[in-house]
């Protein structure tokens, strides 16, 4: 069986960590936060999300300071994203690692519903054997999501598979299912938080592939 990869969106494929901290920003200002820098961002940035917010404000959010945060995030997110660009390589990967024969899943822990049309958007829809987002609140882990997408996806052995994303939680999603994972430098993350999961770390989408081809092989 050939290696299967499931590939994450937001700071993956999307190069979106901009827009990501631009919301993110404006969803502080709602409660009185101050704004952050990319590089606080990524110093700071876990899963889940209302553990993120502990640390910037030093207490959980409360349900309704969540509520307004959450739904700001999303509100501005959607306006910011709009100027996002795939990441440098993607549509040269995603063809290259599909002519050889070989298959490729997305799994992102943005909402299905919003997640479909801009993937398909982005014109990369067809590289992709399942596309899945988020179903259910927002705020969680990607591992059982993970459970889920892996058991829809026909003949595909966990062990096979590996996981290139841009956040600890997606080599922890892929640890819960017996998979590998590559973490990409480019997205909601440092180097050093990235390196400290135990799984390759890289710098571009290309050597992600690039090793996961050995992982599996």
């Amino acid at each position: 069986m050939r290696t299967h990869l499931v590939w994450d969106w937001n700071g993956t494929l999307l190069d979106d960590i901009h827009a990501v901290v631009g919301a993110s920003n404006a969803a502080f200002a709602e409660i009185g936060l101050a704004p952050i820098t990319v590089e606080r961002y990524r110093e700071l940035y876990c899963i889940p999300i209302p553990k993120f917010y502990e640390r910037l404000m030093g207490r959980l959010p409360t349900d309704a300071e969540w509520l307004v945060m959450d739904a700001a995030f999303h509100r501005h997110y959607v306006e910011l994203r709009a100027a996002c660009g795939l990441t440098d390589g993607v549509e040269e990967i995603l063809t290259g690692w599909g002519a050889a024969g070989r298959s490729q899943s997305l799994l992102s822990m943005y909402g299905h519903d919003e997640l479909v049309p801009v993937v398909r958007g982005y014109g990369i829809e067809r590289h992709f054997v399942r596309v899945d987002g988020r179903t259910g609140p927002s705020g969680g882990t990607k591992a059982e999501h993970m459970v889920r997408h892996l058991a829809a996806l026909e003949d595909v052995d966990p062990g096979r598979v590996v996981v290139i994303g841009d956040a600890v939680d997606d080599a922890l999603a892929a640890a819960h299912v017996g998979a590998a994972a590559v973490l990409y430098t480019g997205g909601s993350h440092s180097r050093a938080v990235l390196e400290a999961a135990g799984v390759p770390v890289v710098d571009s989408l290309g050597d992600a592939v690039r090793i996961a081809e050995d992982m599996a092989a």
